[in-house]
């Protein structure tokens, strides 16, 4: 095949599965990474899992000078944009990081992409950039208005990528989605966020003593069982989307922004009964008031992702907890020895 991918955040959680899910489909991969956010060990880790001898750049996509060199001299034919800060609560305390990151970085590597003529971008968005939505399961054509600096920042990138393929001919794809989750099958690579946010994983550390408790805030929303419901997709089909947008791009396909959903997402109660029953452990669960701003269900409709790109989630909440179960129950403390 010859096509090669550069994979920027490429060392982190949803960027390494994606290194694996190209490497599995034939594609020559490229990791630029700053390892800010991740670590080395996952790098090494995915050359075990591929066999392949993945390049690791340790380079800041701010850096438009080094990024320009690893374009031009790797012959790059498309990237994947996962290098970016993440988390909602630290980008409303320190906005400013996150549009210097986000943002600047981003109009940075595509200053770079110009330059090198390197027309294709598929860009790891986010479901923030709905904000509030007026109806579910949220669609493209929904209305953008994010609640908080990281959504912000994403769906300027957005905007920044729209400009650009204007003036300059770019095409890209911008993938939004809410919770990602899970691990590879091998049980190498995962998640591993210090300090931890995301549900399941607090979930599983409850259930392997790591924690003592999780809280649950709210049991009175007009869901199935009063619990919030949430879209968790696994970062094996997140992994497998973000391989179909590229092979879209090379097979000419125009720029196009596309959500991905289960449609039905999952309770919160949900998952913990899922939980307890994957991992045979009690987990002690501490039930608290409904936090302000906490919608009662978010999901995305995965129509036109299902129309354009062929792709649709494959894995199941038992999926999602088995493999995570996996690798949490290996690495206890993530990527550390």
């Amino acid at each position: 095949m010859n096509k090669k991918i550069l994979v920027t955040g490429g060392a982190g959680y949803i960027g390494s599965h994606t290194v694996a899910q190209l490497c599995e489909d034939g594609y020559d991969v490229v990791i630029l990474d700053n390892l800010s956010t991740s670590c080395e060990e996952s790098v090494v880790r995915l050359r075990k899992i591929t066999g392949k001898e993945i390049p690791l750049y340790k380079v800041d996509i701010r850096d438009t000078d080094n990024v320009r060199k690893v374009l031009r001299e790797e012959k790059i034919e498309a990237i994947i944009h996962f290098a970016a800060y993440s988390l909602v609560g630290e980008s409303m305390t320190n906005p400013l990081k996150y549009y210097e990151n986000n943002l600047y970085g981003t109009k940075q590597l595509l200053e770079a992409m110009t330059e090198e003529k390197v027309d294709k971008i598929v860009f790891s968005s986010t479901a923030a950039t709905y904000g509030e939505p007026k109806s579910i399961p949220i669609l493209e054509t929904d209305e953008t208005n994010p609640t908080n600096t990281y959504g912000e920042t994403k769906l300027s990138m957005e905007k920044m990528f729209k400009w650009t393929a204007n003036a300059h001919g770019l095409r890209y794809v911008s993938l939004r989605y809410f919770n990602a989750c899970g691990a590879h099958e091998s049980g190498l690579i995962g998640e591993a966020h210090n300090p931890e946010t995301h549900l399941i994983p607090i979930i599983l550390q409850a259930a392997a003593g790591v924690r003592e408790s999780i809280s649950v805030y709210g049991t009175d929303y007009p869901t199935r069982d009063g619990t919030c419901v949430r879209d968790y997709i696994h970062v094996y089909d997140l992994a497998k989307a973000h391989v179909a947008a590229v092979k879209y791009l090379i097979d000419g396909g125009k720029s196009d922004i596309f959500n991905l959903g289960t449609e039905i997402g999952s309770t919160v109660k949900e998952v913990i009964d899922a939980a307890k029953k994957i991992t045979g452990k009690a987990i002690k669960v501490v039930y608290g008031e409904r936090r302000a701003g906490d919608p009662a269900v978010l999901t995305a409709s995965n129509k036109k992702a299902r129309e354009v790109l062929g792709w649709k989630p494959e894995k199941t909440m038992e999926d999602i907890i088995s493999s995570a179960w996996k690798w949490h129950s290996n690495n206890p403390h993530g990527y550390k020895k």
